[in-house]
């Protein structure tokens, strides 16, 4: 006795497709089991996003203080201490390890 087997491959088929789509709809990239997941994702990225602005205005600042048509002398000689590493004999130089 042969069992035929070929009308079962169609629904076979179609139950491992609706299989795959109901597991990737739970837990894929856009399930919705993973909400909480790109939540946590998107408050890091906002939170690195706030720092690198930070960071953009402070250059910005420094950038300005440095320019031609700008400049400051002191922010050139604070630059010029803490870079070459030259201070005025009466200042007191206090170095720390970072």
């Amino acid at each position: 006795m042969t069992v035929n087997v070929r009308p079962y491959v169609p629904a076979a088929l179609i139950a491992v497709l609706i299989f795959y789509f109901g597991i990737n709809a739970l837990t894929g990239d856009r399930g919705l089991l993973t909400h909480a997941r790109r939540d946590a994702v998107l408050a890091q990225r906002e939170h690195d996003l706030a720092a690198l602005r930070q960071r953009h205005a402070d250059l910005a600042a420094r950038i300005k203080l440095m320019s031609d048509t700008n400049l400051s002398r002191d922010y050139l000689e604070e630059r010029a201490q803490l870079m070459l590493g030259y201070s005025d004999p009466k200042d007191y130089v206090i170095r720390h390890a970072n």
